[in-house]
């Protein structure tokens, strides 16, 4: 699938920047360039994540409309669902409606294979609720639900346990990490690329934490694509 390809590649080393190429309008006029990708060293991205004090002032759930219809509206799924098709390991039936049976799943915050869709949640890499407190609160609700819904970032969405879901919540790697320790540099790269993408901020003790795990962590890369 393309999010697992590009999830691949998030963690290979020895890749350079990219600039994405324009496209000429119909006019010949070029068109506004796509925002670059980068691939940065752990320690490097770590260092490119503001430090700010958080605030929850104001924030629910209900802010961050979710889940929308997804990348494809017309095939009947929500990204939730599109979320489970593309990372499945083996494919679940499609019934009527989008509903989903069967499959295989693997959680890799705690190693786990699951064969029924129903007990796998959708984590927001970093929680709704932190991305509130970390620059979300400032955004409008087109914004929001764009966050809430992010299929064009490999790392944004990922289909884990309920349980390990659950008992992350809203916290940060300051408070929570993967129970599997093999599962701790992907995560802890994964939650600093989908922070940059989206322009979110650290607070001190997030931020120190995520210096300890990029030290232990050195041969991790992060590949991001700053929201658009």
């Amino acid at each position: 699938m393309i999010k697992n390809l590009a999830r691949t590649a998030a963690l290979t080393l020895l890749l350079a920047p990219l600039t994405l190429p324009t496209q000429a309008t119909a006019a010949g006029v070029p068109a506004a360039a796509a925002p670059a990708a980068a691939v940065l060293a752990l320690a490097d991205a770590v260092d490119l994540v503001p430090v700010a004090d958080e605030s929850r002032t104001g924030y629910t759930r209900d802010k961050f409309k979710h889940w929308n219809a997804g990348l494809d509206p017309a095939d009947g799924c929500n990204t939730r669902a599109e979320v489970l098709l593309d990372e499945a390991t083996a494919a679940p039936e499609v019934a009527a409606g989008c509903k989903l049976s069967g499959g295989t799943w693997l959680s890799y915050y705690d190693g786990q294979e699951v064969t029924d869709p129903g007990k796998l949640d959708i984590d927001h890499m970093v929680p709704l609720a932190e991305s509130w407190d970390s620059g979300a609160s400032n955004w409008d609700a087109k914004r929001r639900e764009a966050y809430a819904n992010d299929q064009d970032a490999a790392v944004s969405l990922v289909a884990v346990t309920a349980r390990s879901n659950r008992a992350k919540a809203d916290r940060d790697p300051a408070e929570w990490m993967p129970p599997l320790p093999d599962a701790q540099c992907r995560y802890i790269s994964e939650w600093t690329a989908t922070k940059l993408r989206w322009g979110l901020t650290a607070d001190q003790a997030e931020a120190d934490a995520l210096k300890v795990y990029a030290e232990a962590c050195e041969t991790t890369v992060v590949q991001y694509t700053p929201a658009p």
